[in-house]
């Protein structure tokens, strides 16, 4: 499967829904690997038969797992988005307020892209379409907006972003100094007021 290939998914029952709520739990405290579907079936309230009559496998709890997250981070981050000012940089640094915010939230250790990511490396995993596919939607996000703030050098601009984006998520899971989506933050706005002050030279 390739990453430009959103893998199949199901429809969710009432028992389903409990299957996936413990799932999400347990993979994300534990690691994907570590936590078989017994567990999962245990803390959902549900037989194994139930489980795999409702997902068929774990490879596809994982990918409601993750595609899921990812569903639900897209729309918070364009409630966040919405709520911005329309200035373009605003728009940016909103990003990283809302990542910032979700993470507190629902990230305690870190972001769970990169965290199943660690665990799944073959692209033939029916999830690692969702995880590349989430990371380029972000970095396309982040070029687009760089390019409202410069015409030249938007790859160069939202790569960067993406860069210190992606850093303070990782910096946030290992828990190493306070709050470096904050500090990520700060780095970006001090960039974008280089870029647009460049722009406007030319």
């Amino acid at each position: 499967m390739g990453t430009s290939e959103r893998p199949r998914r199901i429809t969710m029952t009432p028992a389903a829904r409990r299957v996936l709520e413990a799932a999400a739990r347990l993979f994300y405290e534990r690691g994907i690997h570590a936590v078989g579907v017994d567990l999962i079936a245990a803390e959902a309230g549900v037989t194994k038969k139930t489980l795999y009559d409702r997902f068929g496998s774990k490879e596809q709890i994982v990918v409601e797992y993750l595609a899921d997250r990812d569903e639900r981070w897209r729309a918070f981050l364009g409630q966040c988005l919405d709520a911005a000012r329309p200035m373009s940089a605003a728009r940016v640094l909103a990003v990283f307020e809302a990542s910032r915010a979700w993470s507190s939230e629902n990230s305690s250790k870190g972001c769970s892209m990169v965290n199943a990511h660690a665990e799944i490396s073959d692209p033939s995993h029916p999830a690692y379409a969702i995880i590349a596919g989430q990371k380029q939607w972000m970095l396309t996000l982040f070029t687009d907006l760089a390019g409202d703030i410069t015409s030249d050098g938007a790859d160069d601009l939202g790569q960067t972003l993406m860069l210190l984006h992606e850093g303070a998520l990782v910096a946030h899971g290992l828990n190493i100094f306070a709050d470096p989506i904050g500090h990520a933050r700060e780095q970006a706005k001090a960039l974008l007021a280089a870029a647009g002050t460049s722009a406007a030279k030319r």
